[in-house]
Parts: structure tokens; sequence; C-alpha cells
């Protein structure tokens, strides 16, 4: 096995349990998750530091989203390829939010920040974003540093921003003729929707994928 699928196999044994415990977990319980010795993980990583890194890349990285939006299929009506399209986003949007967060709540800060200069004395830095609460749907890139300590390169955002937005307009293909807008800013549109309902802003119970589907699809009046 080469070490790049060796490195992956790791991250995808060690992202549920970095999403329970945070930093806290151990490389012994990702070893045996992994079903590994615990000096595997040291040949592949040069410490659990950079582990977690490569799990905050994995864990913000797309493709598995993206599969699952061009895997919808076409021939079902517009709301159910909506709601389908929501479920996947919000799931994707959910894993986010559960691994930074759990890595937050633990203690650890970001890479950026733990191998940045420290402010000069009486000066004042602005808390990340991470650091603060915010690693919404919307703000996946200030929730996570652009660059690893390892130098890995963490996915771009505009570069997944624009396949997520062509993989959401691809669903509005089949009605194009009888659509209000181009299905690029219908989908722009859905988009700006999911991430608001993930933000919640105005509090109360969360609002139902289908009932939002509905009223975009639809509209409000009778």
């Amino acid at each position: 096995m080469s070490l790049e699928r060796r490195r992956h196999m790791i991250v995808l044994a060690a992202l549920p349990l970095v999403a329970e415990y945070g930093a806290a977990v151990t490389t012994s319980q990702i070893a045996r998750a992994a079903g590994i010795g615990e000096a595997t993980i040291f040949r592949a990583f040069a410490d659990k530091d950079e582990l977690l890194d490569a799990c905050v890349v994995e864990a913000l990285r797309p493709d598995h989203a993206l599969e699952q939006l061009a895997a919808i299929p076409l021939d079902q009506p517009l709301a159910a390829r909506l709601t389908e399209a929501a479920d996947i986003l919000q799931a994707h949007t959910a894993r986010i939010g559960t691994v930074l967060g759990a890595l937050h709540a633990s203690g650890r800060r970001r890479s950026r920040d733990r191998h940045a200069v420290p402010p000069s004395a009486g000066g004042t830095a602005e808390a990340p974003a991470a650091d603060r609460g915010e690693a919404s749907a919307g703000r996946v890139d200030e929730a996570s540093p652009p660059d690893q300590a390892d130098g890995t390169r963490l996915p771009d955002r505009e570069a997944s921003s624009r396949q997520t937005l062509e993989a959401v307009a691809e669903l509005f293909e089949p009605e194009r003729d009888s659509l209000r807008l181009p299905p690029e800013r219908l989908a722009t549109i859905f988009l700006h929707l999911m991430l608001s309902s993930a933000r919640r802003p105005l509090g109360g119970p969360q609002i139902s994928t289908d009932d939002l589907v509905d009223v975009f699809v639809h509209g409000a009046l009778t």
C-alpha cells in the first residue's frame, strides 16, 4: 500500500473518533479503529497534530458530496431532486461542524494559529472564527487554516463553491424551458437558502427540508 493510501485510510478511521473526542483522541484509539499498529500511524504522519490537520482537510473536502449530487436521478420531480440535494448538503455541513466543533471544544487551535508568530506586546488580535464558534457552512474558509503545517493545501473555497453551484444547477436543467430564472441563478438562491437554514438565524425549531423545498419550488401563495 502506498503512503498516500495508508494516510487516507488512517484519516478515514480517525474522523469519527475526532468528531467524538476532538483533540483528546489518542493514536492508540485511532490505530485500533484502523486495524493497524500504533507505530504505523507515525510512519505515515510526523505526529498527532499532522494527523488532526489531515482530518480537517478531509472533513472540508467536498468530493463525496459532489459525487452524491451528481448521482441524483434527473428523471424524478424537481422537488424530489432538490430535497435529496438539501439532505446531502446538510450532511456535509454537519460533518464539518462536528469535526471542527469537537476540535475547538477540546482546546485545539488551528494550524495557522499554532505556528503563527505571537502578536507584539500590547497588541490585540481578533479571535479566529473557529474560536468564536462560527464553523458554519458559509464560513468554512474562516473556520480552518488555508495551509496545514505540513504544507498541504486545504480544499480551495472558490473552486469548491463553483463545483457545488454547478452540481446543483444541473438539477434544474430538465426544467430549463419552464424556469423563471436560469438554472445557475436558481442554484445560487437555493444554496443561500440552505446555508441560512443551517445557521438558524431566528432560532426556534429547525425548518424541515420538505417545507423549505416546497416553498422554494411552489412559492408562498396557493
